[in-house]
């Protein structure tokens, strides 16, 4: 049995991560997607929103599950059994990021492996930042992510304020 785990911050999840899941489902006997909790960035979602987003995405289908973590991605793949971690790909520039990571990886553990798969042309510019920098300027994200989604976005957007500043200025490599 081959298991996958397909990791990132999901802030918040969107249709091009979706797509992703669901087609390197097709490709594997189970695919964990995995929400890093511990990120280098700042985020607009708890570890607990965004695990709760994700996992309602996925409802019903049974080799999809999600689970958090806040270790390294490979040594959670050993964690978990899994032997591929599963990146997305989406222009160019994120071609570079994913290859230097997949090195590094590959130099942690090289049991592990890693593919990339090229994102669905309809979803090349998303990426969470983009939604939600879109989202934080009032603009319409529905056709972005699914409705639990942006409905958390509105919710959460409307609580920032003053008192809660969100880093505009973050990796579109999310």
């Amino acid at each position: 049995m081959v298991k996958a785990i397909f990791p990132g911050t999901f802030d918040p999840i969107h249709y091009g991560h979706i797509d992703i899941a669901r087609r390197a489902s097709k490709l594997f006997d189970e695919l964990i997607i995995a929400v890093y909790d511990k990120p280098l960035k700042n985020l607009l979602f708890t570890p607990e929103t965004r695990f709760d987003l994700v996992e309602r995405c996925f409802l019903g289908d049974n080799k999809i599950s999600v689970v958090g973590y806040n270790n390294l991605t490979v040594d959670f793949c050993v964690q978990q059994n899994a032997q591929v971690i599963v990146r997305g790909l989406r222009v160019f520039s994120d071609f570079e990021h994913e290859f230097r990571m997949a090195l590094a990886n590959k130099r942690l553990n090289d049991n592990i492996e890693v593919i990339a798969l090229i994102t669905s042309e309809q979803h090349t510019f998303l990426s969470s930042t983009t939604v939600r920098e879109i989202a934080v300027l009032g603009g319409d994200v529905s056709t972005m992510v699914p409705p639990h989604v942006e409905k958390a976005l509105q919710s959460e957007i409307l609580g920032i304020g003053e008192s809660k500043k969100m880093d505009q200025h973050t990796s579109l490599r999310d």
